[in-house]
């Protein structure tokens, strides 16, 4: 299947700009690494020791996945990595 990926704009320098990609993947771990495969650096951004990243969640679809990496996309979905916003 393949997924509507939007990039974080934090992320785009390694995306030459792109700020939405078509990726095929049947979970989240699979897409993030073919993202890496087009995209050299960004999985390092996304994911650390296995997992996503602290301050990075996953929404698909416009609903926030618990399960993160693990995640199953079972119909072509919209995906957001979403960092954490910081301030005050």
């Amino acid at each position: 299947m393949i997924h509507e990926v939007w990039i974080p704009p934090v992320h785009r320098d390694l995306t030459g700009g792109l700020e939405r990609v078509q990726v095929e993947a049947a979970t989240v771990s699979a897409l993030v690494a073919a993202l890496d495969a087009r995209f050299p650096g960004i999985a390092a951004r996304l994911t650390r020791d296995g997992k996503l990243r602290p301050g990075i969640a996953i929404a698909i679809d416009g609903v926030l996945s618990p399960r993160g990496l693990r995640q199953r996309l079972h119909a072509p979905c919209e995906i957001h990595f979403v960092p954490a916003m910081a301030g005050g």
